[in-house]
């Protein structure tokens, strides 16, 4: 099964790192997949070193025709029989590609999508495909009552995690953050929608470290165009309690595997989710989950019995539960067992190339 991929961005996201896993593995599954990527990024170099088929197409305008005439000669020379894009603006260029061809169009729906130009054209794309996929059943939810979207049709196929680029990885040098006991940590960028939520975890460190000496903490992550006044926020807040030098703010980071590998204890404090997947990494690293009370992470974490969960925004709430947590070593091991054995078999390649290629097969033997 021949199968055209599609990124706008490569920058280091959750829905790249799930397409660099999906890529990287398709063939073991029997897809003969090709990648294109719109635009650069931080994960070009990983994606040009994969043993996968990659071009590069510079997108240069909001619909760009000469992008769309590249895309349909690979179409057709390469006898592509799904095209598939992870975002919609991907998507509009797959599908109008794709026109008068026997190839299929599908759309991924991956989590939060913000400011009314992106939302108008998830309205305009989401009719027109073939098969429309949520990656989990409350986003699938969400796009219905917040986007206006008819889901009724819509397939949901969990994100994947190739579990092996997790634990293959050499845990780094915890002596780089502080020689504490602990050492916690969140991986999400800070973004200018309310969606990340590291303002309430820097609240909850500030309470939290009053009475303990033992722990540190790591931010890793980018700071996104619009959300410099949410990061200084979380500096700010860490140097009036004297917590800096124990809350590091380490930016991007390439090791990502590596530093879940070396934590304690994983936090992720968010608003709104498709369906993270740091918090599938973090489960199948092993490390203890402390999620905020959202849906999606109740649904990643199958309804909470793979993690603590704290009422979201609430920073007494997750100080409360930081501390059950790090007085408890029984239950960091059981939680670190029953995240990592529900994340293998939900969101393991497994798992998530058989729901895909059903869906595949369904749409290929349809009539045009």
């Amino acid at each position: 099964m021949k199968v055209l991929f599609a990124l706008d961005s490569l920058n280091r996201g959750g829905a790249e790192t799930h397409a660099l896993d999906v890529v990287r593995n398709a063939g073991k599954f029997g897809i003969d997949a090709v990648f294109t990527a719109f635009g650069d990024g931080t994960l070009k170099e990983e994606f040009e070193s994969a043993d996968i088929d990659f071009r590069y197409f510079n997108r240069r305008s909001a619909i760009d025709f000469s992008l769309i005439r590249r895309l349909r000669r690979v179409i057709k020379s390469e006898g592509v029989e799904i095209v598939h894009g992870f975002q919609p603006v991907e998507t509009i260029h797959l599908y109008l590609a794709a026109l008068g061809t026997e190839a299929k169009c599908v759309q991924t729906h991956q989590g939060f999508i913000a400011g009314s130009k992106n939302r108008r054209s998830a309205r305009l794309i989401s009719p027109l495909v073939d098969a429309n996929i949520s990656v989990s059943k409350t986003l699938k939810n969400w796009l219905k009552t917040e986007i206006g979207l008819n889901t009724a049709g819509f397939d949901v196929v969990y994100n994947t995690v190739d579990e092996n680029r997790i634990l293959e990885s050499e845990p780094i040098d915890r002596n780089e953050f502080g020689h504490d006991e602990f050492l916690g940590g969140m991986i999400a960028n800070f973004v200018a929608t309310p969606t990340k939520d590291q303002l309430t975890v820097c609240e909850a460190l500030s309470q939290l470290f009053k009475n303990r000496l033992d722990c540190s903490f790591i931010f890793v992550g980018g700071i996104a165009h619009g959300a410099e006044e949410n990061y200084d926020k979380c500096v700010s807040i860490c140097e009036t309690a004297r917590i800096s030098d124990r809350v590091i703010f380490a930016g991007p980071r390439e090791d990502v595997p590596s530093v879940l590998r070396s934590l304690d204890f994983f936090v992720f404090s968010s608003r709104v989710e498709g369906l993270p997947v740091s918090v599938i990494e973090a489960m199948l690293a092993g490390v203890p989950l402390i999620v905020s009370d959202i849906e999606p992470l109740m649904e990643v974490t199958n309804e909470g019995e793979c993690a603590k969960v704290f009422v979201t925004g609430d920073s007494a709430s997750l100080s409360r539960q930081l501390e059950s947590l790090l007085n408890d070593p029984a239950e960091r091991n059981r939680l670190s067992r029953a995240g990592q054995d529900f994340a293998r078999k939900t969101f393991g390649l497994e798992a998530h190339f058989e729901n895909l290629i059903q869906v595949y097969e369904r749409i290929i033997s349809r009539k045009s």
